[in-house]
């Protein structure tokens, strides 16, 4: 594929960047790690019907209320007062979450997703480790401009979702045209440290501040490869798996 027929590939490396992209005619990746795109990714594969992301815990309840949905989020690593579950993949076996409908919010991925959806992305995935492998066969089918999502910390940079980010540009960069440094930065951090994952991580400051509240097994679990292989996808109003 020549240069000039292969779509553009950026990386955003926190929300507060994204309105420095043009993401109207972009698929947008949401990557939140630690943990909620691993959990949205879990709770499909296990059956969920569908995932409700909303940006306040209001209109989680709201919304749970008129579905019948679950509703789960945090705040800072702890259940929110007034819902009913957590961000935590563990949370969402196959006998617990499958036909029903999951409701959620949490501290940085669902408020990213709701920028890009303002912003008018033509589309919307979400991926962590555990769906590397659906996203990535995604993006190569698809031939549009793809910018990858990273939520951050509170609108700072965090490294666990570069790394992903790092592993998806791997994976597909014969695919793209990139001109890009923070997907260059990217690409390099996730190679230099793609053997040593489970080391890596914990040295890194939300494996610190998760592990404050015992969720190790969490973090380990979002970094691991193709665990949960669904593509969620957002149509109508809510997230969907496209496998």
């Amino acid at each position: 594929m020549s240069t000039e027929n292969k779509p553009s590939l950026h990386t955003v490396l926190t929300p507060q960047l994204l309105d420095l992209y043009e993401v109207k005619d972009s698929i947008v990746v949401i990557i939140d790690v630690f943990r909620a795109t691993s959990t949205m990714a879990t709770a499909l594969y296990n059956g969920a019907t569908k995932i409700i992301p909303v940006d306040s815990p209001e209109a989680c309840i709201e919304i749970g209320n008129a579905t019948g949905g679950i509703t789960a989020g945090e705040r800072d690593g702890k259940i929110i007062p007034g819902l009913s579950y957590g961000n935590s993949p563990s949370e969402y076996p196959k006998s617990f979450i499958e036909n029903k409908i999951l409701v959620i919010t949490t501290t940085n991925g669902t408020k990213l997703l709701h920028m890009a959806l303002r912003k008018g992305a033509k589309e919307i995935i979400t991926g962590s480790f555990p769906n590397l492998t659906q996203v990535v066969e995604y993006l190569k089918a698809q031939h549009a401009p793809v910018i990858l999502g990273c939520a951050g910390w509170k609108n700072r940079f965090n490294i666990e979702d570069t790394l992903f980010a790092g592993a998806v540009i791997e994976a597909i960069k014969e695919h793209f045209t990139i001109h890009c440094d923070s997907s260059f930065m990217a690409n390099q951090l996730y190679n230099q440290h793609k053997n040593n994952l489970p080391t890596y991580i914990k040295t890194l400051t939300h494996w610190h501040r998760l592990a404050a509240y015992g969720l190790e097994s969490d973090m380990l679990y979002c970094i691991t490869q193709d665990i949960a292989p669904s593509l969620p996808i957002f149509k109508e109003g809510a997230l969907i798996n496209g496998v």
